[in-house]
């Protein structure tokens, strides 16, 4: 197969790619970013710059992921401590922001909200094609170190790989303590969708089970074993349907709903921890000095319908 692509075009990265690009323009002014196309309809922005999260993402030309005001601000114009440590509610955008490591959800002991690790600039250790596999890919992987001498000192190293010629997507996640102490790791995966995806008639479930979602939403379900999450819409408004499952072994899945005019999000989080009842984290995953916790989640897209 891969020596009859390379027969019908001059270049393979015709057919997919991942290419490295930099924002040259506002708050956004200098982001790295790793621009996926899978050729299969499924196009995204690894954001070297911000954690290795996923900024816009769209499937067959349609936008999925929610987007903030502001954009994908640069991490030297994001301030976690602002606004009494909420400060990432100045900067939250895009279809993956990864929470932790030292707290998730709302601030606590000095911490701000969802954590020290968003908008870390990140280490790219490789990208690009791996056009010699029976399977074809596209990937990227690298490190992102959040660390306090007087404190939790925690190493994310991720890999993403998504199928040339598919539309899905495989996030692969280590953590590990480089600090001298035990610490307790907190980690929530806020994966972010509006419209066209999110309207009324949108569908919801967890586990095969619908969930009923009102305008303004926090609710945390166990998932001890593994879950699966599906958010669908038929066609409507001029937009085809869409559905996208998120399958992944984290033990919580949190669901978020602000359904005020001019936000319309609804966001599935994954996480390590439950919620308490003053929306802040539960026990987490301590790792010993050394130790590293692991976590795995697949993303596939798809038409809701056959007519699409």
């Amino acid at each position: 197969m891969i020596r009859d692509w390379q027969n019908q075009v001059a270049d393979l990265r015709q057919l997919a790619a991942v290419r490295r690009i930099t924002l040259d323009d506002g708050p956004e002014r200098g982001l790295r970013a790793l621009s996926f196309d899978t050729g299969g309809g499924l196009c995204f922005w690894v954001l070297a710059d911000r954690s290795l999260d996923i900024g816009p993402l769209s499937f067959r030309g349609m936008p999925l992921a929610w987007q903030h005001p502001a954009g994908f601000v640069a991490p030297g114009l994001h301030d976690a401590q602002a606004d009494g440590g909420t400060g990432i509610q100045r900067s939250l955008s895009g279809f993956l922001v990864t929470c932790g490591l030292d707290n998730a959800r709302q601030p606590r002991d000095g911490l701000p909200l969802h954590g020290s690790l968003p908008l870390t600039p990140a280490t790219v250790t490789a990208c690009g094609a791996d056009w010699d596999r029976p399977d074809p890919l596209l990937f990227a992987e690298g490190t992102v170190t959040s660390a306090t001498l007087g404190g939790a000192c925690f190493r994310l190293t991720r890999r993403i790989e998504a199928p040339v010629g598919g539309a899905t997507m495989t996030l692969r996640d280590r953590v590990e303590n480089i600090g001298p102490e035990p610490a307790e790791m907190h980690i929530l995966y806020h994966t972010n969708f509006g419209y066209p995806l999110v309207a009324d008639d949108t569908d919801l479930n967890l586990n095969g089970v619908p969930l009923t979602v009102g305008d303004q939403h926090t609710k945390c379900h166990p998932t001890p074993d593994r879950f699966t999450a599906e958010i669908s819409r038929a066609r409507r408004d001029d937009w085809p349907s869409a559905k996208v499952r998120i399958e992944g072994d984290l033990p919580f899945v949190q669901v978020w709903r602000d359904a005020r005019p001019r936000r319309n999000v609804l966001a599935i989080e994954p996480s390590n921890c439950d919620r308490t009842r003053d929306g802040t984290s539960g026990p987490g995953t301590w790792l010993a000095p050394g130790e590293t916790w692991q976590a795995q989640q697949e993303y596939t897209f798809s038409p809701d319908t056959q007519e699409d």
